[in-house]
């Protein structure tokens, strides 16, 4: 999700929950992804999963910004669409269950997300996992190409006109 604030662009980014990063802020953010069903598309998949992580609904157009591969070798699929939320309204996150410290026998339930926000591109960067970052890129790509102006408003003569 994306929206503009103040004239400059904001990414919504989420801090995975879990007993893993409860304290480290950097390096870990990522967008809200999961699994892709079976008979379910990606994009559809991409719809359920930011709802299930985070409580708000995606809504069309989407901005398609192609896939990444990730360290670990998993392939995520990304879709931006513009939207709004407010940090008073907290997310509604799905839960884990999570056996902790791993081989004890000790299982837990853990929110997937713990924390959102939206954050400048340059901001976003610093706290996402360093493979996603081309989603941003991509997607600041998308957007200056939609407001770009014309060729027709570059130009101050009227002899310059396109077409």
């Amino acid at each position: 999700m994306y929206r503009f604030q103040g004239g400059g662009l904001e990414v919504f980014i989420a801090h995975p929950g879990g007993p893993w990063f409860p304290h480290r802020d950097h390096g870990i953010w990522t967008i809200p992804k999961g699994e892709i069903e079976p008979g379910e598309s990606a994009l559809e998949a991409a719809c359920r999963e930011f709802t299930e992580e985070v409580g708000i609904a995606s809504s069309p157009p989407f901005i398609d910004l192609g896939s990444i591969r990730q360290r670990g070798g998993k392939t995520v699929f990304a879709w931006a669409f513009e939207g709004d939320w407010n940090p008073t309204d907290g997310i509604l996150s799905n839960r884990v269950d999570i056996e902790w410290p791993a081989g004890s026998g000790n299982w837990a339930s853990w929110p997937e997300i713990d924390r959102a926000g939206f954050f400048s591109p340059r901001a976003a960067k610093e706290r996402m996992k360093l493979a996603q970052h081309p989603f941003i890129d991509r997607l600041t790509e998308a957007l200056s190409r939609r407001r770009s102006p014309s060729i027709a408003t570059v130009l101050p003569d009227s002899r310059h006109r396109a077409p």
